[in-house]
């Protein structure tokens, strides 16, 4: 009984490595027929990827794009960049619209199963915190009861500030902005404490 567990198991996993070899074969070849690699970036977050003055996107994300066009074609410079915010760049990764997504993304074990996705490595690190202008004089995270907070759709800081507050028993007002710089924009002019 114990060696067809094992055996089946092992059949399982063959299957699931074949499955996700041949989704990424068809990707790659698609890649390869089209010449260039489609690659969803953030709409323009500084030094990861954000156009410059000359329209020329840079940053670490931007990096890892032509990392993998000069791999796989030879040529760094043979990609095309789609600027996605967070609600919209795993639609358009499961519908093909983009080959990959190099994106501030948190990795997660539910994004893995439930979205079908795969992430296939880390390449920064990061934690979260809150900005709060100094004139409200708060020196603690906990004295933010009621406070007003603006926060990106469709991410995991969306999730971990709702988590936060709940933990610990405090309410807040979430100002949904899709994009960093109205976000910048919104707590400078006091619509965010």
């Amino acid at each position: 009984m114990k060696i067809k567990t094992i055996l089946a198991a092992g059949a399982m996993t063959v299957a699931a490595v074949a499955a996700q070899n041949a989704q990424a074969g068809a990707v790659l070849d698609g890649i390869k027929a089209k010449g260039f690699v489609q690659c969803g970036v953030n709409t323009g977050l500084p030094g990861f990827s954000a156009a410059n003055a000359e329209g020329k996107w840079e940053g670490i994300d931007v990096d890892v794009c032509r990392a993998i066009a000069a791999a796989v074609l030879g040529d760094a410079n043979s990609v095309q960049y789609t600027p996605l915010t967070a609600a919209q760049r795993f639609t358009a990764l499961q519908s093909g619209e983009i080959d990959i997504l190099s994106r501030n993304t948190t990795a997660t074990t539910t994004r893995d199963a439930k979205l079908g996705l795969t992430f296939v490595g880390i390449n920064y690190y990061d934690g979260q915190g809150f900005l709060i202008q100094k004139a409200l004089g708060v020196n603690s995270a906990t004295e933010l009861d009621g406070a007003t907070v603006c926060v990106e759709p469709g991410t995991t800081t969306e999730l971990n500030l709702a988590d936060y507050f709940r933990a610990k028993g405090m309410s807040f007002e979430p100002v949904v902005i899709e994009n960093i710089n109205e976000a910048t924009a919104a707590f400078f002019s006091g619509r965010c404490d």
